[in-house]
């Protein structure tokens, strides 16, 4: 199956989704997450189509987007560190992974050197799992109001990842904690963030189901990778 043809089908598959959930399709945006494909499959897939593409990291992504050609954006899905701040910021429409307080300071500032308005994610740790990136639930409130502060940045939501796990309790779970902690703060703060970046290939159809705007998608589009 070709690149476009996954995608159509997972498309196709996101609709059925939202439309038994009550949702609109037109609300949930795929991310395909292109790590460790080079830029000749990328390429392949934004003359097919398809627009929006996810990195894990800054580097890999450096070497890839100067070599495309097309309509088409990108999106950090990995974790950032601080320092790559300059280079993701010229690289990334939506940075879906600020964690910490230290590193939306340094996106803000490297955000304003070029006169952008950085679209942002808060990375939230809802699964619990000390192997994951996030900020804790807890913490994440605090987070938002100061990101709100940052002149440069321009919170849209929250992001996710469920354990990899065959429990679809567990994922469902961490899903809708998400989600939660969403409407939480856009209550206690006066907010009306709307993004939810939670699912990938194996999850995806559990975080439309829970209301997933934003999936990052790879290998169900891509095909498994000869590396991680």
């Amino acid at each position: 199956m070709s690149i476009i043809d996954s995608y159509t089908r997972i498309e196709k598959e996101i609709a059925a989704i939202a439309a038994a959930s009550g949702r609109s399709p037109g609300g949930i945006r795929i991310i395909a997450v292109s790590k460790t494909f080079d830029e000749s499959i990328v390429q392949e897939a934004i003359d097919a189509g398809i627009r929006v593409f996810g990195e894990n990291k800054v580097q890999e992504a450096k070497r890839k987007i100067p070599n495309l050609r097309g309509d088409f954006i990108f999106h950090m899905v990995g974790h950032l560190q601080s320092n790559k701040a300059r280079e993701a910021v010229q690289l990334f429409d939506l940075i879906h992974s600020i964690d910490k307080l230290e590193t939306a300071v340094a996106v803000d500032r490297e955000a304003g050197r070029i006169v952008k308005k950085q679209k942002v994610l808060i990375q939230v740790n809802t699964s619990g799992e000390e192997s994951k990136s996030g900020i804790a639930p807890s913490s994440a409130r605090d987070l938002a109001d100061r990101v709100m502060e940052l002149k440069n940045l321009d919170l849209h939501g929250f992001m996710t990842m469920a354990p990899f796990t065959n429990d679809e309790g567990v994922i469902r779970d961490t899903f809708r904690a998400a989600k939660r902690l969403l409407e939480e703060i856009n209550g206690s703060l006066g907010l009306a963030l709307a993004e939810l970046s939670m699912g990938m290939s194996s999850d995806f159809r559990i975080a439309v189901e829970e209301g997933a705007t934003l999936v990052r998608i790879g290998t169900a589009i891509f095909g498994h990778r000869d590396l991680e």
